[in-house]
C-alpha cells in the first residue's frame, strides 16, 4: 500500500479526486432519474434504461465534463448554461453518431421517436435534451459541484474512503461487466 493511502490524512490533490469521481457518478445517477422519468412521461410507462446499475455513464462523463471545466472557477449560471450545452451536445451528438455507423447501428436513444424533439438532428441530439442539461448543469454547478468539495473536504479519511471505496467499486466494477465482459462473454 502506498505511504499516502497509510498516512492519517489524504492530499487536498487526493480528496479533489475523490470529489470528481463522486460527482461523475453522481451524474450517472441524475442521468438514470431523468431518463427513467423521461420515458415515463413519453411511453406511459417506466422502460429500464442502461445495463446495470442505476446509472449511465455518458451522464457520468458530462457531469465530470462540466466539473472540470468550473472547478473551482467563479462561472456565471449563462457561462455553465452554455458550457453544458454545448459539451452535452458534443457528447451525445458524437456518441450517437459513432456508435450508430461504426458499431452497426446500434442506437442507445433515437430522439426521432420521442416525444419533444424540436431540432432533432439524425435522432442523435435535440434541443429539448441539450436544455435539459443546460438547466441540470446550471444547478449541478450551483450545488453538487460545491457540496462535493466541501464534503470530502471536512470529511475524516476513514469515512470518506469508507464511503467512497465501496462505491466506487461498485460503479466501475458494474461498468465494465455491463459494457465489456457481458457483451463478450453472452452474446
Amino acid at each position: 500500500m502506498s505511504k499516502d493511502l497509510r498516512s492519517k490524512d489524504l492530499t487536498q490533490r487526493q480528496r479533489d479526486i475523490i470529489a470528481v469521481i463522486l460527482l461523475a457518478m453522481l451524474g450517472a445517477v441524475i442521468g438514470w432519474v431523468y431518463e427513467m422519468l423521461f420515458y415515463r412521461i413519453d411511453q406511459g410507462h417506466f422502460i429500464r434504461r442502461g445495463q446495470g446499475g442505476p446509472w449511465l455513464p455518458i451522464y457520468g462523463f458530462g457531469g465530470l465534463f462540466l466539473t472540470l471545466a468550473v472547478f473551482k472557477r467563479k462561472v456565471s449560471p449563462l457561462i455553465v448554461f452554455i458550457i453544458t450545452c454545448v459539451g452535452s451536445f458534443i457528447i451525445e451528438f458524437t456518441t450517437g453518431y459513432v456508435l450508430f455507423h461504426y458499431f452497426d447501428g446500434k442506437r442507445l436513444w433515437d430522439y426521432n421517436v420521442e416525444i419533444w424533439n424540436w431540432g432533432n438532428i439524425g435522432g442523435y441530439v435535440c434541443f429539448r435534451s441539450v436544455a435539459v442539461f443546460g438547466v441540470l448543469g446550471i444547478l449541478f454547478a450551483k450545488w453538487a459541484i460545491p457540496g462535493f468539495f466541501k464534503m470530502t473536504d471536512n470529511m475524516p479519511r476513514k469515512k470518506l474512503l469508507a464511503i467512497f471505496v465501496p462505491l466506487a467499486v461498485i460503479f466501475f466494477g458494474d461498468i465494465v461487466f455491463s459494457y465489456i465482459l457481458r457483451p463478450l462473454l453472452f452474446k
